[in-house]
């Protein structure tokens, strides 16, 4: 990776790439968690960054942080760093889940996410942090265990796919 990633928030400059990455990874991946098309983006921001403070939070949400991964002002993934676990997010889900769009895969991109991921979850007094993927997604599993996942345990979600469990200390 010879450009720096960055992870940062969405800003409504950010509307028709983020609409492009959103449409790129359906329908297998929610890339703008919350996210609703015919809504203004910048209402949209308005809600990550409320969420991001805890503030007016749908039920069984917790206050998360959701970025964009960024290499040269293109971005190529994001993430969603949940401050605090729910019974939910205990089972699926985790303190951080991340997505690298299709076209920017197998660059050590998820990597740098979920490093990064970790540093910002631990400043939240994380310090055991729980991180899931599909049993099947190949590329996570090596990325989670790259940046120190142990294995824990498989479960299946809500629509029945099965998940595994890692936690990283």
């Amino acid at each position: 990776m010879s450009a720096q990633l960055r992870l940062r928030p969405p800003v409504a400059a950010d509307e028709t790439e983020f609409r492009a990455a959103h449409l790129a990874m359906l329908p297998d991946f929610l890339f703008g968690l919350g996210y609703e098309p015919d809504e203004p983006f910048d209402a949209y921001c308005r809600l990550l960054e409320d969420q991001r403070c805890g503030r007016r939070l749908a039920a069984g949400r917790v206050a998360a942080t959701f970025l964009l991964a960024e290499i040269d002002g293109v971005i190529v993934g994001r993430a969603s760093i949940r401050h605090a676990l729910n019974e939910r997010l205990v089972q699926v889900g985790g303190h951080i889940g991340y997505g690298v769009l299709p076209t920017h895969r197998r660059r050590g991109y998820g990597t740098e996410i979920l490093r990064q991921c970790l540093i910002i979850v631990r400043s939240h007094g994380v310090a055991r942090v729980l991180v899931t993927c599909d049993d099947d997604n190949v590329g996570s599993r090596t990325v989670i265990e790259r940046c120190g996942g142990v294995f824990e345990s498989h479960v299946d979600d809500e629509n029945g796919v099965l998940q595994r469990r890692y936690w990283i200390d």
